[in-house]
C-alpha cells in the first residue's frame, strides 16, 4: 500500500481528505446542482490534523475565489455498482435525455471526483480546528471530503466566449417562492439563503407532481414545500433538534 499521493507501478494512485466540508446540507437533496449558483450559501472547511499546519495556507486570504477537488462520498464506487457507465441523464435535460458521463459533471464518475469553485469569504483561526476556511456557494454536502484546496486564478481559469452546451442558462426553470412571514421569522437569517436554494428547484428533474409535498432537511429544520406550475410554496418550517 503507498501513502497518500504516490503512484503506484500501475499508475493508480491514493489520496486522502485533507479536509471535510460543513454545510446546511446533512443529504443530497436540495444542493445547488452547480457550485456559486446560490452566493449566499455559507460554509466551513475545517482541515484535517494534520494539515492544520498554518504555513499551508500562508498567502491564502489574497485570492478571492478558490477550487475545491472533492469526493462524491455518498456514491457506490462504479465497480461496486455495475461497472463503467458510460451515458448518464443530466437533470437539465429533464432526465430523459442520455449524453456521455464527460460531457456531464454527473456525480456517477468512474472517480467519483468532483471540482467546484468557491468564494474565500475568510479565515478563522480557531483553537480546537486550527485555520477554517469561511466560503461562500458551494454545492456540497455536510461532511463532503476534500482532497485539495487550489487558488482561483481569473486570468487562467475563466475562458471568455466559452461554450455552455446543454446547460447554457443557468436560470433555467427558477420558481417563485412563497414564503410566509412566519415561516422567515422562524429561519431568521437564514430566510433569504434558503429562498434562493428552493427558487432553482430542488426536485429531481422527473418530478412534476403539484399534489406531493416534499421535504428539505436544511440546517436545523424540516422545511416542507409544494410545487404548482412556476410557484413553490412552502408549507411548514420544524425545527428538527427543537
Amino acid at each position: 500500500m503507498n501513502s497518500a499521493g504516490q503512484t503506484a507501478d500501475d499508475g493508480r494512485i491514493d489520496i486522502e481528505p485533507i479536509a471535510h466540508i460543513r454545510t446546511a446540507f446533512p443529504t443530497k437533496f436540495g444542493i445547488p446542482r452547480q457550485s456559486g449558483l446560490v452566493s449566499e450559501l455559507e460554509g466551513e472547511i475545517v482541515f484535517e490534523p494534520k494539515y492544520r499546519d498554518p504555513d499551508a495556507l500562508r498567502g491564502i486570504e489574497t485570492f478571492s475565489h478558490l477550487w475545491l477537488i472533492w469526493g462524491f462520498s455518498e456514491n457506490e464506487p462504479e465497480n461496486e455498482r455495475e461497472g463503467f457507465r458510460a451515458l448518464v441523464r443530466p437533470p437539465r435535460l429533464g432526465g430523459n435525455e442520455k449524453r456521455g458521463v464527460f460531457a456531464t459533471r454527473s456525480p456517477f464518475r468512474p472517480n467519483n471526483l468532483g471540482l467546484s469553485v468557491v468564494e474565500l469569504a475568510g479565515v478563522e483561526k480557531t483553537k480546537n480546528r486550527g485555520s477554517v476556511l469561511k466560503v461562500r456557494g458551494a454545492d456540497l454536502m455536510d461532511g463532503t471530503p476534500i482532497y485539495d484546496v487550489k487558488p482561483y486564478l481569473a486570468y487562467a481559469d475563466a475562458v471568455e466566449h466559452a461554450q455552455g452546451g446543454f446547460a447554457e442558462d443557468p436560470d433555467a426553470g427558477m420558481l417563485d417562492v412563497v414564503m410566509s412571514d412566519e415561516q422567515r421569522e422562524a429561519l431568521g437569517e437564514k430566510a433569504g439563503e434558503l429562498a434562493h436554494v428552493l427558487a432553482r428547484d430542488p426536485r429531481p428533474a422527473y418530478h412534476d407532481n403539484p399534489r406531493r409535498v416534499y421535504c428539505l432537511e436544511y440546517g436545523d429544520w424540516d422545511v416542507r414545500f409544494e410545487v404548482k406550475g412556476d410557484t413553490l410554496a412552502v408549507v411548514s418550517v420544524d425545527e428538527r433538534f427543537a
